[in-house]
């Protein structure tokens, strides 16, 4: 029970991790969420790799 207690705040933390800094560096910060959530703490290191969303990405077509 105490394992999955774990897992579970790990994960958790993680998202917000991921999260905070996918904000940070203006990439999406639903998908880094899900990544940290779904990943957990090895999600961390590539949302330094994530390339940021430019204003032009953002302008509907």
């Amino acid at each position: 029970m105490s394992l999955t207690i774990a897992l579970i705040l790990t994960a958790v933390a993680s998202a917000y991790v991921c999260r905070t800094i996918a904000n940070e560096r203006h990439a999406s910060a639903r998908f880094w969420i899900w990544m940290g959530f779904i990943f957990g703490p090895f999600a961390i290191p590539f949302v330094f790799f994530s390339r940021p969303v430019t204003i032009s990405e953002k302008a509907p077509k």
